[in-house]
């Protein structure tokens, strides 16, 4: 079966889902004779709504033998699994997307033609899944906490309620990925499918070559004894940017530096890097393409005739070359990462950074001019109350050594910062009128974070109630840091405990 067939059948057989007819999608799908690895990916997911466990887990085996890169397939063979209850292979293809994530919070599979967004915490949530029916309990939590450190809001109750089940040695719901969605063929090529012909068929008037009654289109007959015996290379070949080359096999980009390309393109190498990637162009788009999928192309007026499109070969594709930095210098992601890190450690003017402790934490930016009554203004206007209310100090105890008023030096206070960044202490009146008893916590897990908010800690620390910011999360201190923690994993002591222990 030709490509163009394939991707007809492909398309129509998307076409028929978005109609909801499954079973005639399904019967399209399996005349396929070669499905590639997104093709088959589609037939498991329309296995795995009809219910066809064993179906659907041949289509995803042969989804990842042809991609072994396809994270998505893992992620859906690990869930058919789960419902074979074969919880140990499930944990294992989890694992296995989760490697092929290579570290980032998500792949978004839009550019190959898939509408979803494959998420780390998604992707760990079911790992711990598996591993809860299997009763490695600690394994679970385990997951889920590293969850936590790649979370995205929406799913942060999520994860902390699955957290709240382990911890009762309770099962949890499993993140299942929306089956109706399916991969779909490239646009561009499905709108090349069917090309209009706006001439219609040409018919020869009058020739000066005898006997030429031909009624069509065909190649150009030679018109004088001396014209030229073959065109010249057209100009516009000579003028192109890079060294032309053929693709020989199909490329899914896994990242957006990469480039999608299939065989029997055309790209054109501007660079190729001691790591066996090249940058390519490819329709006025420029990306990375591993070099050994290509092939060296000479353009010439007679490669042009006499060959025409070359068959793609039918031999297994080259192994994926590792991504690394070589004598051309970091790649454009590591230096993308450089770039973000460094943005995220300065403040992206000449201003200053206040980071204000308060029964919640919150940052302002300041002028490099700034004085304590414009300190003192935008804190208050922040907090709601009237500058007469607030309090500030360098620690959380509101000393004379420690507090700022009107009096103090700022180049003094500017003096305890960390570059452009400080951190002060926001009393209220009533706060230091009326001091509360101190709500302290017993960590029984512990609970490491990348995130600079968070409050990491170990299993037996004690933590002092900042606040609560919600019935899940709470704000606190311990050894010296302030930041947020899940409730999970803390349990309330009594005050008479905390004052023995004292």
């Amino acid at each position: 079966m030709s490509f163009v067939d394939t991707l007809r059948q492909w398309d129509e057989a998307v076409t028929h889902v978005e109609r909801q007819d499954l079973s005639g999608a399904l019967e399209i799908f399996l005349s396929i004779q070669e499905p590639n690895s997104k093709i088959s990916f589609d037939i498991g997911c329309l296995h795995l709504i009809n219910q066809d466990l064993d179906a659907a887990e041949k289509a995803f085996d042969c989804s990842i033998r042809k991609d072994e890169h396809l994270a998505i397939a893992f992620f859906q063979r690990g869930i058919t699994f789960y419902r074979k209850k074969r919880y140990e292979e499930s944990s294992g293809d989890f694992q296995h997307a989760f490697k092929k994530l290579r570290g980032n919070q998500l792949i978004d599979y839009k550019a190959l033609g898939l509408r979803y967004k494959l998420y780390a915490c998604d992707v760990l949530h079911n790992m711990a899944l598996a591993e809860a029916q299997l009763d490695n309990w600690e394994k679970a939590q385990e997951y889920l906490v590293k969850a936590l450190d790649c979370k995205t809001e929406a799913k942060l109750n999520i994860i902390d309620q699955a957290l709240q089940s382990t911890l009762k040695q309770k099962t949890f719901k499993l993140v299942e990925f929306p089956s109706k969605v399916l991969f779909k063929p490239n646009k561009h090529y499905v709108a090349e499918l069917e090309k209009k012909d706006y001439l219609g068929k040409a018919k020869v008037v009058a020739s000066v070559v005898p006997q030429d009654d031909f009624s069509g289109f065909a190649p150009l007959q030679p018109q004088t004894e001396d014209g030229p015996t073959r065109p010249k290379e057209p100009e516009v070949l000579r003028a192109l940017e890079g060294e032309p080359h053929t693709v020989l096999f199909e490329f899914i980009p896994e990242t957006s530096e990469e480039l999608a390309v299939v065989p029997g393109n055309i790209v054109f190498v501007l660079q190729k890097g001691t790591d066996n990637w090249a940058t390519v162009v490819f329709n006025d788009r420029r990306g990375l393409v591993p070099y050994n999928y290509l092939e060296p192309l000479e353009i010439s007026s007679k490669s042009k005739q006499n060959e025409g499109i070359r068959r793609p070969p039918s031999r297994k594709p080259p192994t994926r070359p590792e991504r690394r930095t070589g004598k051309q210098g970091p790649t454009l992601s590591e230096n993308r990462n450089e770039d973000r890190k460094h943005k995220d450690a300065q403040p992206t003017d000449n201003s200053y950074i206040v980071k204000v402790h308060h029964t919640f934490t919150f940052a302002i930016s300041l002028p490099p001019e700034f004085l304590f009554d414009m300190l003192l203004e935008k804190i208050s206007k922040k907090l709601n109350l009237p500058s007469t209310a607030v309090t500030l100090s360098l620690s959380s105890e509101a000393d004379e050594q420690s507090v700022i008023s009107a009096k103090t030096e700022m180049e003094s206070v500017w003096s305890h910062a960390n570059g452009r960044w400080i951190t002060l202490w926001c009393h209220t009146k009533k706060q230091t009128d009326e001091k509360p008893d101190e709500i302290r916590f017993m960590a029984l897990h512990s609970y490491e974070s990348s995130n600079p908010e968070d409050l990491s800690f170990h299993q037996g620390d004690t933590i002092t109630l900042l606040c609560r910011v919600n019935q899940d999360w709470l704000e606190g201190q311990c050894n010296g840091h302030i930041g947020i923690f899940p409730a999970s994993f803390v349990e309330e002591v009594p005050v008479n405990v905390t004052d023995k222990q004292k």
